[in-house]
């Protein structure tokens, strides 16, 4: 018993203070258009990964969409950037909220109550590759013309500070390549300050904050790779070749101090130490060919997905030492891999009305009401540790270690404490 008194009289501060946890992982499924047809044979879909149960659904479809290119969290809300539209969607329901349209959109930012949008197609020609949008209608606030804005296709967002960052790489145009650094100035609305990456800078197709500068994984003239650094200090730019094979598109992300990267069709991946501004070798312990890559910040995992492009797609979790833990099945062409971070003490506080835990402190049986009869009720500790999964309405909780435990069903957390 004392132990529980302990528990019991630390949880206020600890709760008060309880650390960030994942609580979804949303995947965007690119899905398959035929070029030569003109038929979307795989719609755009959007998935959502429950890290807890290990389990994956799709929460929505995008009818009409050729393709998706990026989706940005913020706060309630989630934007996807999907071919010629801009989708506003409820984190939570994932019901739709707005939309606008938007040709050639290809990446977001949010800052404050503006969402920056990039444009660009290949061989396309538009009269503006930049717009920013108000977060919470849509409705566009200012599109920059070829004069006062980008002269070219623009991708990749960083915002730093009240400036956001652009890659300007005219949409990989064969012989034409660009590798630009824009800067929009997001207190006044004014862009400029543009930063050309020089003769092996072209093609980029990442761009990644780390520390006090910014890193771009490109594909050059085609006939190789290398990776760009730009000093946000100085807008000084310097460029390393790391290989006379290109890094195709996507396969690159920051892990931990260092740059994780893919050469097209290999099926190593490789690392480029960033402090050091050189590769170091190979990753030990994967051997898979990926579409994209993205750490997960509180555990660290190593999410990479696969796909063959027209049929199947699947996602990989490897931990720190590239052991792969988990994998799930997705929709086609799984493309952009968003974390869903949430502050422990919020989930667990969510909609508590909805079913009850009796009796709550227990050293044994502990009973569910209000629960459906299919719904998975899931068990964990604070650090949000899996411990039980099931659709009874009952759990015996008697082997388990004094202190606080989590029902969490449907997205809904109830608090147990464990004598």
């Amino acid at each position: 018993m004392k132990k529980a008194l302990i528990t019991l009289s630390l949880f206020a501060s600890t709760w008060s203070f309880a650390q960030n946890q994942l609580h979804q992982v949303l995947v965007v499924n690119e899905g398959y258009f035929d070029y030569q047809t003109g038929v979307i044979l795989e719609p755009v879909t959007i998935g959502s990964y429950n890290p807890i149960s290990q389990q994956y659904q799709v929460v929505d479809t995008l009818e009409n969409m050729r393709f998706a290119s990026d989706l940005v969290i913020e706060g309630n809300f989630y934007y996807v950037a999907a071919d010629s539209k801009i989708f506003k969607m409820d984190l939570n329901t994932h019901q739709e909220v707005a939309s606008v349209s938007c040709p050639g959109v290809r990446n977001l930012a949010v800052y404050q109550d503006k969402l920056v949008a990039t444009r660009g197609e290949y061989l396309t020609t538009y009269d503006s590759y930049l717009h920013v949008y108000n977060v919470t209608d849509l409705q566009l606030i200012q599109a920059f013309d070829t004069v006062n804005g980008p002269k070219w296709a623009t991708q990749n967002i960083v915002i730093d500070g009240t400036t956001a960052y652009l890659v300007v790489n005219n949409a990989y145009e064969w012989g034409n390549e660009k590798g630009i650094i824009g800067q929009l100035n997001l207190s006044n609305l004014s862009y400029g300050n543009e930063v050309d990456l020089g003769p092996d800078g072209k093609n980029p197709d990442n761009l990644i904050k780390y520390g006090s500068a910014l890193y771009t994984v490109n594909n050059k003239d085609w006939t190789g790779t290398s990776i760009s650094k730009f000093e946000l200090a100085t807008s000084t730019p310097s460029t390393v070749n790391i290989a006379n094979a290109i890094a195709g598109c996507g396969t690159s992300a920051l892990r931990d101090d260092k740059i994780t990267y893919q050469i097209s069709s290999e099926s190593s991946l490789n690392h480029f130490d960033i402090n050091g501004m050189n590769n170091i070798g190979p990753v030990n312990g994967i051997n898979m060919n990926f579409y994209e890559l993205a750490q997960e910040p509180i555990s660290g995992n190593l999410y990479a997905s696969s796909t063959d492009f027209f049929s199947t797609g699947t996602v990989f979790i490897y931990d720190a030492s590239n052991t792969e833990i988990h994998q799930f099945a997705t929709g086609v062409a799984p493309g952009t891999i968003v974390f869903d971070i949430r502050s422990a003490a919020g989930v667990t506080t969510q909609n508590t009305a909805d079913f009850t835990v009796t009796p709550n402190p227990s050293n044994g049986m502990i009973n569910i009401q209000g629960k459906d009869e299919h719904a998975v009720l899931i068990l964990t500790d604070m650090n949000g540790t899996l411990i039980q999964s099931t659709t009874n309405d009952t759990i015996n909780i008697e082997a388990l270690p004094a202190g606080i435990y989590f029902v969490n069903i449907n997205g809904t957390c109830q608090k147990v404490i464990k004598l």
